[in-house]
């Protein structure tokens, strides 16, 4: 089944949607450290309305101690103003405190919460979802929710209230420059009204661009002797300047974008402090206000300069948090595979493994489309080994992962010894049915650990040594630290019938009921095959088993046939009955025989 994977270019953008009401679904992570963010939030207040006390200072200076030329005044003076520069510095120091580690806790816990949904995740979401695009919002968003928790959260409160002390200060000390001052306030708010939805929509923008090119590098990374092998290094390269290109754009627009809302805030506001300059200026001059009331006037308006000029800032990170946001929890919003409790009990006629009219049909392809699988009937008796034969794209592959639930059945069902899987939890189906691949996917681990995955938890070396040996996987031992090797990522290190063999050797380790084998062989050479043939039938013999097979040396292993065409079960017997009784399946052996040759 192909799916075709969406890229930034194809998801609408979501400006319409309410940045306050995205940011309130943090709160159910915020909740336990509220009391440290609250009172961090509080301190910094308290030493950001310290700064306003400044000006008073400054304004009993000039009227007091420097009017009256007061020197031990104005040292006193100049104390008050140290020790309330210090102690602004510290209280904001202390708010840095307060957040760093439970911030960082808050962030670790989303990454866990999103990594364990991953897990649950049908693999239909997985076939749909980019991989850069899933390990951007594990990263790069939750590290911009850090970062606005931390900074824009509190200082949105924080530079608010410090505007209106501020602005109550500068009225009381003379209403008409206060007046003066505050002409600039609608065309600024305005200005940040239009900012906010239009920088939504490119903040969105550019945070899935940089998922398309993770995905890209990503994918260039794993694939790099494909790359190599074809000499594709040139069009790779080129579709991620195009990629580059394209994101660079988008971060250039909102740069346009937060250029042109700074202009606004900062240009407007020092106009306003330039005509009260000149205002009080005249005033002072016809005696009208002191000097140390146009001191303090101006030193208040310039204080409130940073948290004026940082809305746009705070705002621009408060958008890029809420687009953080909303990608985290179309992840987290995504349903996951159901906790189902087992109602069905055995049926003696039902053991096995089988197959009641199972008909199947990927989430994603068109209603009208055929399904890929059609009304299937197959009965896999207790410790039998059955051999899944088919065409290319008969369903073969998809068929065998329907047994452990990879994906659900669109109509029908599948019982294991009577019990319908649907009703089971993954939990005990997965314990009952391991799975082999014909791609075989190691992890940046350990040999014994790759293998052990296939058992619980308190399995040791003579399970391992077993499952090794019916792989014919004692390569492992003459690595260079055995089998507490590290095989890289995905096991590239290996050759591919090593990786295969280990894969092997992971599913039998565990003595599972059932047994689920896609086509387990194909990367081993004629000898090779051969010897784990050999040991394998030891193992199917304690178990049920559902084999995918090309070769006829692994029918062979079955103790029946099953012949799949066109997504349906089109005849059952042994490999010989078969060979003689019906054409299409004779080709089929025909042609792999040839092949062998």
């Amino acid at each position: 089944m192909v799916t075709t994977r969406a890229t930034a270019e194809d998801r609408p953008d979501r400006a319409d949607r309410s940045a306050v009401r995205t940011l309130l679904r943090l709160w159910p992570y915020v909740r336990p450290v509220r009391v440290r963010l609250f009172t961090a939030a509080f301190v910094a207040v308290v030493a950001s309305c310290t700064s306003l006390v400044i000006p008073l200072v400054l304004k009993w200076m000039v009227d007091g101690p420097v009017a009256d030329r007061d020197p031990a005044g104005v040292w006193l003076g100049a104390l008050y103003l140290l020790l309330l520069g210090l102690a602004e510095a510290l209280l904001f120091g202390l708010r840095r405190l307060l957040v760093a580690r439970p911030l960082a806790g808050v962030e670790a816990g989303m990454r866990a919460d999103l990594y364990r949904h991953l897990q649950r995740l049908p693999v239909a979401f997985h076939d749909r979802w980019a991989s850069g695009q899933l390990l951007s919002r594990g990263t790069t968003d939750l590290m911009l929710l850090r970062m606005f928790l931390a900074f824009p959260l509190t200082f949105l409160l924080v530079n608010g209230v410090t505007i209106l002390v501020g602005v109550i200060i500068m009225l009381l000390q003379d209403w008409t420059l206060g007046l003066v001052i505050l002409i600039p306030a609608v065309p600024v708010m305005v200005t940040c009204v239009i900012f906010e939805k239009r920088y939504a929509a490119v903040a969105r923008r550019a945070q899935d661009q940089v998922g398309d090119l993770t995905t890209v590098v990503e994918e260039s990374v794993l694939g790099i002797r494909i790359i190599k092998g074809f000499g594709r290094h040139r069009s790779q390269a080129l579709a991620f300047r195009e990629l580059s290109r394209t994101l660079r754009g988008t971060e250039l627009r909102k740069a346009r974008l937060l250029a042109t809302i700074w202009g606004v805030i900062v240009t407007l506001p020092e106009v306003a402090i330039g005509a009260a300059l000149v205002l009080g200026a005249v005033q002072v001059a016809d005696g009208e206000l002191s000097a140390g009331t146009l001191v303090a006037f101006l030193s208040t308006a310039l204080a409130l300069r940073w948290p004026v000029d940082s809305i746009g800032f705070l705002l621009a990170m408060s958008q890029e948090a809420a687009t953080a946001t909303e990608r985290y929890f179309e992840v987290m919003d995504a349903e996951p595979e159901g906790r189902e409790v087992s109602t069905v009990k055995e049926d003696g006629e039902d053991l096995g493994l089988r197959f009641h009219g199972v008909r199947f049909r990927y989430p994603d392809a068109p209603a009208d489309s055929p399904p890929v699988l059609d009304r299937v009937d197959l009965h896999i008796r207790p410790g039998e080994s059955m051999a899944l034969v088919g065409a290319t794209g008969s369903g073969k592959t998809t068929l065998t992962a329907l047994v452990p639930r990879l994906h659900e059945v669109t109509s029908g069902h599948i019982t294991l010894d009577g019990a319908d899987i649907a009703a089971m939890p993954r939990e005990q189906l997965r314990s009952l049915v391991a799975v082999a691949f014909e791609e075989p996917t190691l992890f940046s681990a350990s040999v014994a650990d790759n293998v052990l995955m296939g058992t619980a938890d308190g399995a040791g070396e003579p399970e391992l040594e077993r499952a090794l040996a019916v792989a014919q996987a004692d390569f492992a031992h003459a690595l260079p630290h055995g089998t507490e090797t590290q095989v890289g990522e995905q096991g590239l290190s290996l050759s591919g019938g090593q990786r295969q063999r280990l894969a092997l050797a992971r599913a039998v380790v565990g003595r599972p009921r059932f047994l689920v084998l896609d086509d387990p062989l194909s990367a081993l050479d004629v000898h090779t095959e051969a010897a784990v043939e050999a040991a394998l039938r030891d193992v199917l013999a304690e178990t049920t088993a559902l084999i995918v097979a090309h070769r006829p040396s692994t029918v062979l292993l079955a103790d029946r046939v099953a012949l799949l065409s066109d997504g349906r079960i089109a005849a059952v017997g042994t490999h010989h009955e078969l060979l003689r009784s019906n054409a299409e399946y004779a080709h089929l052996m025909a042609g792999t025989e040839e092949a062998d040759r």
